[in-house]
């Protein structure tokens, strides 16, 4: 166990599920937005979300990005949203040195925008818009441990005040969800891997979690592909492999768990 310095910022998983989460009535939206409550206010965010999947890492470095719609056939009133927050061509730099210091070499990108995986929660999470956001790419054809490392290798900017902040979901299988009602119970095969995940988590057990797809219960299932996994993996490597603590459970359409998990609160 490491000790970090009390001023540490935590970092944060949260489940983001569907776009429209910033208009549905569940209870994670709720939760989201009481999160910009419970954590002290940073001074800037580094987004990792599960819809930004590049060969190598990548970090926006515009000024202002822009909000994108990854998004089809949703609600036109999400087309409208916006999600103004300034970038941060400083923290992007910072974020590039410090991966390069761990041999993980990451281009900046001047011209991508936040993806819904970030604007979507943070607009929950920090409605003004006020504070700098960058957004660290995954990659989903590079392993978990990459991610890890990836984690490690950013852990510094939470004690300059940077929410190093995750955005997937517990469990991801989507071609299950439309047999499913929105606030459906949870179905037993996402109940036991989310559970199991909490018990890791809160074991700061992190070899488990490297081998999610063996031994986390139905993993295939409930993980078809990676890219809503693994940047739980970047924010425990930040958390500097520390035991977690769950501060959300919950479920959509029964079979996405809508957990969220911070280190170092």
């Amino acid at each position: 166990m490491h000790h970090t310095h009390q001023s540490a910022m935590p970092t944060l998983f949260v489940s983001h599920g569907a776009p429209t989460l910033v208009i549905d009535p569940v209870p994670t939206r709720d939760f989201l937005r009481s999160i910009g409550q419970m954590l002290p206010r940073p001074k800037a965010i580094l987004a990792v979300s599960a819809h930004w999947d590049t060969p190598a890492p990548r970090l926006t470095s515009g000024a202002s990005p822009h909000t994108m719609y990854d998004f089809y056939g949703f609600p036109d009133e999400l087309y409208a949203m916006t999600y103004p927050a300034p970038g941060s061509p400083d923290l992007a730099q910072k974020t590039a040195a410090l991966l390069a210091e761990a041999d993980i070499p990451a281009e900046l990108d001047q011209n991508r925008g936040l993806d819904h995986g970030a604007w979507v929660p943070l607009s929950l999470m920090y409605p003004q818009a006020d504070i700098p956001v960058v957004q660290l790419s995954i990659s989903s054809r590079r392993s978990t441990a990459h991610h890890l490392a990836l984690g490690r290798a950013i852990a510094p900017l939470r004690e300059e005040g940077v929410l190093i902040m995750a955005s997937g979901n517990a469990t991801h299988n989507l071609r299950e969800v439309f047999s499913h009602d929105m606030t459906e119970a949870p179905v037993p095969y996402a109940k036991a891997f989310a559970d199991w995940l909490t018990a890791r988590i809160e074991a700061g057990d992190t070899d488990p979690l490297l081998r999610y797809l063996e031994e986390g219960p139905s993993g295939p299932r409930n993980h078809p592909t990676a890219d809503h996994f693994l940047p739980l993996l970047v924010t425990l490597g930040a958390g500097r492999d520390d035991a977690g603590r769950i501060l959300h459970d919950g479920y959509t359409y029964g079979v996405l768990s809508m957990a969220a998990y911070a280190w170092g609160l």
